[in-house]
């Protein structure tokens, strides 16, 4: 058997490759792309090679772009350009191999390009070499018509490197070029003006922690940008900022701008992670990247959350599928690459009110599949795919429609009038005049937050006097806690004082959570910025807060909130309340973000409380998260024993002199009773038992079956299951109990795992979460996100989608009935008081 695959794979890696590669008109024995039957994709859409890149001569393609004349203009990560000339003008339909292609270099001045554009203008490339000096937009021109390119003009510097530098360029709808740019880079000097008002700064109220293991320690606010300019390098412009590594953009048919983002995913399963993202890139935003614990929440008042949440992974490519032979809703879907887990979604995009939400679904995957770019083709309105990157093997692939064909049209979106006002209000979002404060004061009070966000952005644009005294005089809620959080950023402590003075007469229960969460950042800033706070006004928010903490609410962040303001404040038993939330909260990042705010508060202990917080990162050796999750809880807890007394740590003894071990995730589980082995009719009678479901014990057994930390619940948890938060509107009883007893009779193709068939007869489980060169580093245990298994590629005989779930089974063999019935309740209550009729 062993010599059997031994053989079969030194033919799949020798043979087959040298066949594929004559088509393509190139021989190499040692190339070794993801072969055809490795693809899922729907139903009618067929994969193609096109080309398979000899790893040693190319190098590894990370960017492409349409050149005029209909070939493609390629970069290999660390090296040149190259030109793909396709033999066929237009694809030949029911043509089963790819077309004929020739791939040459190309002599250009600059190399390492991460971003590409190809005009009448010239040959626009995004440098991101190792010279950080000489990184930036070039604009190449071929002078002679050569198809080489001998000048260059280095139009926009930008310092920065690393594979967080310099980026995509892309033509946009208003006649300029687009870039942007990673958390490495610095704002370039040449910006000659800003849609983004320059009062960023960290903001966080108690304090920021940086990274765990000191990655960009010192790399702060506001990270990644948006540019834009004219095609002469001229009036350079900073759009947005607060990403990142948004490796590309891309404009909607009407004309608003995405990317497609990722925090860093070594802090996953701490409260501060953001799952991957689909951002509309509103005018003037800052996105809230920040360095360790600092990044803003999603929610936060002077930031913009997402369209869609994808969940972990490593953004690469995206492009809409405009101008594709596709049927709906692909033809009009955003496209975005996820370069580790080796998938392309499409994201449906749209309207809603002035920006947008999205649903979205696995459209290609393959393992491995590291794919960097996605551009269409607009000779045969196919999409092209290029996969490499960090040395992996590099190919070209084009994805195409191959099923019956539609005569459907395709529907353009109206702008919704929320939309509308707020290009508008974007309009003056530079230094202008007094219409532009009168217009922006009415929208303060928007429903929509695209619109109130854009209007609070137009008055710190304006000087301050001219919108300071008429803020201060409104009486609308909402209207109060906008012009607060720019009243806050706009410079003056006295603006700040005042503005505290009117925020606090707000009745909290007249809010809605969102409104209170606006209100506790504006606070947040007002603190963090004020110069001094005088004990009148400290009291007037404590009398305004105290009573209401905890919260009954269903969003825990409103809580999360509440004890950051509450515990600076100082304010009575928050230290109390603070540790029983500690204490009893179900998900490990909720936990987590309270042991951070208690971390170095200095009043309001007494040593009960003491011995139970530090009895919490014992109990917390379960959890398990990113390379930075245990280095986080371990610099939280220093941080906390530095501010003890002698006496005090004398007296905790073994709970700050011993430090807690890693437990094994699933000891929890393994201490419970065996109750017996559930099917899923037993289950599902469970639940129909007139047991009254106990929804807060329903939360607590989700913590404990381990749901956390996998599945997102209200915004809390893991991210490597699918969210479970809407799973009322999705899933029957039934479903959800099939899904937990027989967790492999059903697998989503985004949570598919891949079998890998060694040669040395070993089976490896899992997902590909990393590349680098010929290893693939495989994530095998859901539990332990950071658990790789390190393969080499010629060690692979065999790939296939796995039949068996990445999730565990047994998980509710030590439940019983009755809290069988407060889970499932808990589940289908969506995080809120009311239980889904049961089916």
């Amino acid at each position: 058997m062993k010599f059997f695959q031994k053989f079969f794979h030194v033919f799949c890696v020798t043979t087959l490759p040298m066949l594929g590669c004559l088509m393509c008109g190139v021989a190499d024995a040692e190339l070794r792309s993801t072969p055809m039957d490795a693809f899922r994709v729907p139903e009618g859409f067929k994969v193609e090679l096109v080309y398979e890149v000899p790893l040693k001569e190319q190098g590894s393609w990370v960017a492409m772009a349409n050149d005029q004349d209909g070939s493609l203009i390629v970069s290999d990560q660390y090296g040149g350009l190259y030109r793909v000339e396709f033999s066929d003008s237009e694809l030949i339909v029911g043509d089963d191999s790819a077309s004929q292609v020739t791939v040459t270099s190309i002599a250009a001045p600059v190399g390492m390009v991460q971003g590409i554009y190809a005009s009448k203008d010239g040959l626009y490339v995004g440098v991101n070499g190792d010279d950080e000096q000489t990184n930036g937009v070039y604009r190449l021109q071929d002078m002679d018509g050569d198809g080489q390119f001998e000048t260059s003009d280095f139009i926009i510097p930008i310092k920065g490197k690393s594979e967080h530098g310099p980026h995509a360029i892309i033509p946009g709808p208003d006649g300029r070029l687009y870039t942007c740019a990673g958390n490495a880079c610095e704002i370039p000097q040449s910006v000659e003006r800003s849609r983004v008002p320059h009062n960023w700064g960290n903001d966080h109220l108690l304090g920021r922690m940086p990274d765990a293991r000191g990655f960009m320690a010192g790399n702060l606010g506001p990270g990644g940008f948006v540019l834009s300019f004219k095609p002469d390098g001229t009036d350079i412009e900073l759009v947005a900022v607060g990403f990142r590594n948004e490796y590309d953009i891309a404009f909607n048919e009407q004309g608003d701008l995405f990317t497609y983002d990722a925090d860093m995913e070594w802090d996953v399963g701490t409260p501060w992670y953001r799952p991957t993202r689909v951002n509309h890139v509103v005018s003037g935003v800052d996105f809230g990247w920040r360095n360790g614990t600092g990044k803003y929440p999603a929610y936060a008042a002077d930031s913009f959350g997402s369209i869609v949440d994808v969940g972990y992974g490593s953004p690469t490519g995206i492009s809409f599928a405009y101008g594709t032979k596709f049927p709906e809703p692909y033809r009009s879907s955003l496209m975005i690459s996820d370069w580790s887990y080796g998938v392309i979604y499409a994201v449906q995009v749209e309207p809603n009110g002035a920006s947008y939400t999205g649903s979205i679904k696995p459209f290609i995957s393959a393992a491995p599949l590291a794919v960097t770019d996605l551009i269409v083709r607009p000779q045969d309105g196919c999409m092209y795919v290029s996969v490499g990157g960090r040395r992996t093997q590099s190919a070209l692939y084009r994805v195409r429609y191959v099923g019956a064909q539609t005569d459907a049209k395709v529907t353009v979106q109206s702008t919704p009038v929320e939309a509308a006002l707020r290009r508008e209000l974007e309009s003056f979002h530079r230094p202008s005049d007094a219409a532009a404060v009168q217009l922006a004061i009415k929208h303060l009070g928007s429903e929509d937050r695209a619109v109130r966000n854009a209007a609070r952005i137009v008055l710190e644009h304006q000087p301050l006097e001219n919108w300071k005294t008429k803020v201060l005089q409104i009486t609308e809620p909402v209207s109060q806690i906008t012009s607060g959080v720019a009243l806050a950023r706009s410079g003056d402590n006295d603006a700040r004082l005042k503005a505290v003075q009117m925020l606090s007469k707000i009745n909290w229960q007249q809010l809605t959570d969102e409104s209170r969460l606006d209100l506790l950042r504006a606070y947040q800033i007002l603190f963090v910025r004020a110069d001094s706070l005088a004990s009148t006004e400290r009291q007037s928010v404590i009398d305004q807060l105290s009573d209401h903490f905890p919260s009954s609410s269903v969003n825990s962040s409103v809580n999360r909130e509440l004890a950051a303001v509450l515990l600076y404040l100082n304010a009575p038993d928050a230290v109390a309340k603070s540790v029983d939330l500690l204490a009893n909260s179900g998900s490990a990042d909720d936990q987590i973000h309270y042991a951070l705010c208690l971390r170095e508060i200095e009043q309001g202990w007494s040593f009960e409380l003491r011995q139970r917080y530090f009895q919490w990162f014992f109990d917390v050796a379960s959890a398990r998260g990113g390379n930075s999750f245990g280095g986080f809880i371990d610099n939280i807890r220093k941080a906390a024993i530095a501010k003890l007394d002698d006496e005090t740590a004398t007296k905790l003894g073994n709970l700050i002199q011993k430090k807690p071990q890693s437990i094994d995730p699933a000891q929890a589980l393994q201490a419970r009773t065996m109750v017996r082995e559930w099917t899923v009719d037993e289950a599902v009678t469970a639940t129909e038992s007139d047991h009254q479901p106990n929804l807060q014990n329903g939360k607590k057994l989700f913590a404990v079956g381990q749901c956390y930390q996998c599945h997102r619940f209200a915004g809390q948890g893991g991210i490597q299951g699918p969210d479970l938060t809407g799973a009322t509107g999705r899933f029957s009883i039934r479903d959800l109990i099939t899904a937990i007893v027989e967790p492999n009779k059903e697998i989503s193709d985004q949570y598919q795992a891949t079998q890998f068939l060694t040669d040395d007869d070993r089976v490896i489980t899992g997902r590909v979460a990393n590349l680098s060169g010929d290893k693939l580093m495989i994530s095998t245990n859901m539990l332990d996100p950071e658990g790789f298994t390190t393969l080499s590629r010629d060690e692979i005989v065999q790939t296939k989608p796995s039949p068996v779930s990445m999730m565990p089974a047994g998980l509710i063999n030590t439940f019983t009935a009755e809290e069988i019935s407060d889970l499932i309740s808990y589940i289908r209550s969506g995080a809120g008081g009311n239980i889904a009729a049961k089916q």
